[in-house]
């Protein structure tokens, strides 16, 4: 058995460009709990205030399988670890797990840290015997440790036994500047395992390249711990990428991780952290990209439709992924298939229907629309091609102004809005006027339309009071367009009870966010109706 450690929220979160907000990482957390991993890496206490409240959060979601972890360092030196205050903000965190890193380079401690080697030693000690009075998995991160053991092996050893000494559940070993080759990697793990008894686990860096194929090695000589991010995400050029090395460890080595089954889930769980990075999901990725399955050279397309074997090593959909062939209107049609079972909706590949929610999708694929992330647009869109969708509202028009006075005041905008409801909704609820016109003022043109359409709807349907944005990303495109470029609006709502996403693409970023927010209150609506259906 081999257990998968995500630190995409921490060592991820590190990515240049990418901040995650915290909902971003509570919906990251249930996404990788439903994956199966062992242990996600909820980040450092005592490093930001974000990091805090997500320790607070998470407390309150109920996942499966995962245990969150919290990290840290080392105690500092000078301080008893009774009174390091990451220490106690470890403490505080009130997790199952928690992560320390030391430093296992003599390097690194006597220059990066300023102390004796022998010192050292004693932080990692007195560090994890401490925090194993609190917690019941305590890991230790050998930081550096492949660079440190090729400039003093005994040393870098010594750092893994003390740890070992004081209670560490798993020794991990860290390629932290990712410089260490295949064949190093072997040599060394062969050399640790014969000093030190306790479980040991790995955490590469892929500064060349070699972070997945380091990680699969270290569990083909005994690892019982990967740690990595996904999609590979992390510092410089990234960590060990987990989406390559979960389906590497299950279909390809037969070594038991996270359930065969929920592999399908890691192309969704891929999209998403994407989306989340606020990044273009990298199309040539192993397994998830939206390439590793793509075939449009003549011979490929050919055989491919005689044996998907002939050019393909494992099956797309076991990842969750699909097969493109690029010449081809039947690529799609399973998923699309698949996407409605799970909403309880049962359709025949070949049926009409499938044609014409496959034509309504590729259409909106060339506008810029992806779903992933967006589940909730994807569900209202495949409802109203069913005929199953009921519309909620109807947009008469719309107008945003924004206006700035001076150099010192802040711009600010208002919005404008007239929507038209149904005439049997109008019916059922009593109401004589079907027609809502109002205005509502905000700091930005979003905000202010956002609030303008609050205002309108809730007359109708005062459950919208319930909804609530907490978060709104913008990508662009078709970057090289300059301002004229697409934008692509990604909104994330809740009602308390649940989170979804919703999507909008237009040249113009406030229809883009138009679509989005209007999505998001009609799958609320729709939500409404379902339970109240439920208790009839």
């Amino acid at each position: 058995m081999v257990y998968i450690y995500d630190t995409t929220l921490r060592d991820g979160a590190q990515t240049r460009g990418v901040s995650f907000s915290l909902e971003d990482k509570l919906r990251i957390t249930q996404a990788l709990d439903e994956l199966g991993v062992h242990y996600i890496e909820g980040g450092w206490p005592g490093s930001n205030p974000k990091d805090v409240a997500y320790f607070d959060e998470v407390r309150k979601l109920k996942l499966k399988r995962a245990k969150v972890v919290a990290f840290s360092s080392t105690k500092r030196k000078g301080l008893k670890v009774e009174e390091d205050p990451n220490i106690q903000q470890l403490v505080r965190t009130d997790v199952p797990a928690v992560t320390v890193f030391g430093k296992s380079w003599d390097l690194h401690a006597t220059q990066g840290l300023g102390i004796t080697l022998e010192e050292n030693l004693e932080l990692i000690y007195q560090t994890v015997e401490y925090l194993k009075r609190y917690f019941d998995e305590v890991f230790f991160d050998a930081e550096h440790f492949f660079d440190g053991y090729k400039s003093n092996p005994e040393y870098a050893v010594k750092t893994l036994k003390v740890a070992q000494e004081a209670g560490a559940d798993c020794l991990v070993l860290c390629d932290t500047n990712g410089g260490t080759l295949w064949y190093e990697t072997e040599e060394i793990i062969d050399a640790v395992l014969k000093e030190v008894s306790s479980p040991i686990g790995i955490h590469a860096h892929n500064d060349a390249d070699m972070a997945v194929v380091n990680s699969l090695i270290a569990v083909k000589k005994g690892a019982v711990q990967v740690q990595g991010t996904i999609n590979g995400l992390g510092e410089r050029t990234g960590n060990a990428n987990l989406c390559s090395i979960i389906p590497n460890l299950v279909l390809k080595m037969g070594i038991e991780c996270i359930p065969k089954e929920n592999l399908k889930k890691l192309y969704h769980v891929s999209r998403l952290v994407s989306e989340l990075s606020n990044r273009p999901h990298p199309v040539n990725l192993p397994y998830v990209g939206e390439n590793a399955f793509a075939h449009k050279a003549g011979v490929h397309v050919s055989a491919v439709e005689k044996n998907p074997k002939l050019y393909e090593h494992v099956e797309p959909e076991l990842l969750g992924n699909k097969r493109k062939i690029m010449v081809s209107e039947l690529s799609g049609r399973s998923n699309i298939v698949s996407k409605a079972k799970e909403l309880g909706i049962e359709l025949d590949k070949k049926s009409p229907e499938v044609k014409k929610i496959l034509e309504k999708i590729k259409e909106l694929e060339a506008q810029g629309y992806h779903f992933e992330g967006a589940e909730a647009s994807f569900e209202l869109l495949l409802k109203e091609a069913l005929g199953k969708g009921k519309k909620y509202f109807e947009l008469k028009g719309f107008r945003v102004l924004t206006e700035k006075r001076s150099e010192d005041e802040e711009a600010y905008a208002e919005a404008t809005i007239k929507v038209e409801i149904p005439e049997e909704v109008a019916r059922e609820r009593g109401l004589k006027e079907r027609f809502e016109h109002t205005a509502a003022e905000g700091r930005g043109p979003v905000e202010a339309l956002d609030k303008a359409l609050r205002k309108a709807l809730e007359k109708f349907y005062p459950s919208i009071k319930e909804v609530k944005l907490t978060d709104y990303k913008v990508r662009i495109l078709n970057e090289t367009a300059g301002t004229e470029a697409s934008p692509r609006v990604l909104i994330e709502s809740t009602d308390g009870k649940r989170k979804w996403g919703t999507v909008g693409v237009s040249p113009n970023i406030i229809e883009a966010s138009w679509l989005a927010l209007a999505d998001a209150f009609k799958y609320k609506l729709s939500l409404e109706d379902e339970r109240e259906e439920g208790e009839l």
